[in-house]
């Protein structure tokens, strides 16, 4: 398939500024491959769609408060420092974004407070930087949790609010690691956890942490040409464990999100089973692409062009997919992170 072929029309009177409230109120399209059907449903009907003996895998990434402001020493110049990944834990070395780049060089130091700076050690792109966080800030996670700014996705064209801060986190969220949420399981409440609980479905984590390639726009028209950008991931042994008892028991693994579907997809044994594993994963899904652990797919109407959009035709089936975004049009359903759901069945 060629980059053109995911091209549609999305007016931005269809992308979501804020969340549905409560979350799990959601609209949800539920896409039936077998029958080639269409649904309209609320997020909080997906439990009716769950048999005991199911599982529900999330990733487990935390959103970083990523986007820190601070000064330039001597000049004074503001500098936005946007953190990306911690590169070394022991030596507070991290790679950043900085804005506006042309100011920033190495060696200058950029204060935030009175207790966190970084010094410029290296350049590594037009915008990007390493830097060192000062060696008595203590836990920079903690740190930058403190001072920071809530990374949301640069199509959302608004400031951001003190409520953002929960909005654009999931209720699974454990492990700091992540610039942009695992947006499919924004609509998980934890009254539908339980209720999904009690129907005897298993909920079962991964961490996949989602950085800036999640945005980024493929420039090749040939889709084979493509290179994901690298992101740390982990399928614990219990996780892997538990869908494989479900694989083993013909029941349906409902995967949430494009994020824990590409994690899971890493890591698969010859026999087609979830292998434990962690590293860092490229991967990148497309159609045609033969699916061994993902069932159902829980995700949301995603961007024109974006490798999101190509993961989930290559689940639901190119034409299916892009049928069902233009009934999602009609239907006024809400797009992208803050936007409404997809059942792929």
């Amino acid at each position: 398939m060629k980059l053109s072929d995911f091209q549609y029309n999305l007016p931005k009177t269809f992308i979501a500024k804020h969340p549905a409230s409560p979350r799990d109120k959601a609209k949800m399209m539920v896409l039936t491959r077998s029958s080639g059907e269409i649904e309209h449903k609320t997020f909080s009907d997906i439990i009716n769609y769950m048999d005991k003996g199911d599982v529900i895998v999330v990733n487990k990434t935390k959103v970083m408060q990523a986007r820190l402001f601070g000064k330039k020493e001597r000049t004074n110049a503001k500098i936005e420092v946007f953190v990306l990944r911690e590169l070394n834990k022991e030596e507070n070395i991290w790679d950043v974004i900085v804005d506006p780049a042309r100011k920033v060089r190495i060696g200058n130091r950029i204060y935030f407070n009175d207790k966190l700076w970084c010094e410029v050690i290296d350049n590594t792109t037009s915008r990007g930087r390493t830097v060192r966080f000062n060696e008595d800030a203590g836990d920079i996670f903690k740190a930058i949790e403190k001072i920071g700014h809530t990374p949301l996705p640069p199509y959302i064209k608004r400031e951001t609010t003190n409520t953002d801060k929960d909005n654009y986190q999931t209720i699974f969220a454990e492990i700091d690691g992540s610039v942009a949420a695992p947006t499919a399981g924004l609509h998980f409440t934890p009254s539908l956890v339980k209720k999904a609980e009690k129907k005897g479905v298993k909920i079962v984590p991964v961490i996949l942490h989602i950085g800036l390639g999640t945005f980024r726009p493929v420039e090749v028209e040939d889709l084979t040409k493509h290179k994901m950008d690298s992101e740390f991931f982990e399928v614990p042994e219990e996780t892997a464990k538990v869908i494989n008892k479900a694989l083993l028991e013909k029941k349906n693994v409902f995967v949430v999100g494009t994020s824990t579907c590409r994690a899971l997809e890493s890591s698969v044994t010859a026999e087609g089973f979830s292998k434990p594993n962690f590293g860092w994963t490229d991967k990148f899904i497309f159609p045609p692409y033969d699916f061994k652990i993902t069932k159902r797919l829980v995700t949301n109407f995603h961007q024109p062009e974006s490798t999101l959009l190509m993961l989930a035709a290559a689940f639901a089936d190119f034409d299916f997919i892009m049928k069902a975004y233009k009934k999602a049009m009609k239907e006024n359903y809400r797009f992208l992170s803050y936007g409404d759901a997809m059942l792929i069945q």
